[in-house]
């Protein structure tokens, strides 16, 4: 029986230069090579064949293998969505697809981004330009007194500041509570910690104005100061804390931590001040952002509580003397005002955005 010049190749050593490791099951897979190493010896091998002989189906195989691999995959390979990958990559779905994203992020970004910048456009803007061409492009200029009037006339600057200490002593506060309160509901669970835990929940379902009148009775009489805290920061910062929302979202953040890190912490001789600093809080950081967000902004943004116990014009936040210069002020220098009142917001959000999006925190506790 006479033997076809390939079959001896098949035979000969040089299998093993082609990159196919000796007792791999090559019939499975068709005896085509896998590795990167191998499309380019069976490139060099087609390159190398004679003119007009019979086809080395090895090298056929090869080539058909890297014409293969050059294909553009789909963005959806390997990835299961809401259009398949046959869809994908037909001319009309794909073109479709990627101009209704655009669309959608144009969309998204008029929504959200679009009333800050044209309130930053208002800010350094002429008041009759607001006026009469509101959308056109600064038609007679920038106008950056308007900020500066707002900094200094107005006296923006005193009640920025004012915010800024009201809304960092809100949030020192309501971290406090909700992480201590956290940690004992859901860490040391002592045998009380499910009644407590249903009358923190049952809070939930108390309307905020309903508290109104008597909080405001307790901060005009507090119980063993002796005097009012009207006209005073902590009048502000200690109802704060009272945040049932907080405690239950940690508390239930500290419920999904390993059980595991705490016991081994526990035989390493950790007291409950240390477990807790040093190693619930440091895995703890997605939660703590997102507490500090809701924390900062809704302590920004609150204008009913700050109006009834800070009556002092000199110690009232932004969202307080806004409203009251605004008969006053030039329509310019206002907008400016509320302009510098978004900053903080907006940078805070900016920094802590990723521990929305992330569950980083969780493996540097581990021991290994």
């Amino acid at each position: 029986m006479t033997t076809m010049p390939f079959e001896k190749s098949a035979e000969k050593p040089a299998d093993t230069a082609v990159g196919t490791p000796s007792g791999t099951d090559t019939a499975a897979s068709g005896g085509v090579p896998e590795t990167a190493a191998e499309l380019a010896v069976g490139t060099a091998l087609r390159a190398g064949a004679p003119q007009g002989g019979a086809a080395d189906p090895r090298t056929t195989a090869v080539v058909a293998r890297a014409e293969t691999k050059k294909r553009k995959t789909s963005p959806f390979d390997g990835d299961r969505g809401y259009v398949s990958e046959q869809d994908w990559r037909r001319g009309s779905v794909r073109t479709s697809m990627r101009t209704l994203h655009v669309l959608l992020l144009v969309a998204l970004v008029v929504a959200g981004v679009g009333p800050m910048l044209l309130l930053a456009k208002f800010a350094i803007t002429p008041t009759q330009d607001i006026i009469r061409t509101p959308l056109a492009i600064f038609p007679h200029g920038v106008r950056w007194a308007n900020v500066t009037e707002a900094w200094n006339d107005v006296q923006i600057s005193k009640y920025f500041m004012n915010t800024i200490w009201i809304a960092l002593g809100s949030w020192f506060v309501q971290l406090l509570v909700a992480t201590t309160g956290g940690f004992v509901l859901s860490v040391l669970r002592p045998k009380w910690s499910k009644v407590v835990n249903g009358l923190v929940i049952g809070t939930l379902f108390v309307p905020a104005v309903v508290l109104l009148v008597p909080l405001y009775l307790t901060i005009l009489k507090p119980p063993l100061l002796g005097t009012s805290l009207i006209n005073n920061f902590f009048a502000v910062w200690l109802p704060a804390g009272a945040s049932a929302f907080n405690v239950v979202i940690v508390a239930r953040f500290f419920d999904s931590l390993p059980r595991e890190v705490f016991e081994a912490a526990r035989v390493d001789g950790a007291g409950p001040f240390r477990l807790f600093w040093s190693v619930v809080l440091p895995m703890s950081k997605p939660i703590i952002g997102v507490v500090s967000v809701f924390a900062f902004i809704a302590s920004w943004k609150d204008f009913l509580w700050p109006m009834l116990v800070l009556k002092n014009p000199d110690i009232q936040p932004l969202s307080v003397r806004l409203p009251s210069i605004q008969a006053q002020t030039d329509l310019g220098v206002f907008l400016a005002a509320l302009a510098i009142s978004t900053v903080i917001p907006v940078v805070l959000f900016l920094v802590f955005q990723r521990l929305f999006l992330s569950g980083a925190g969780l493996g540097g506790a581990v021991k290994g």
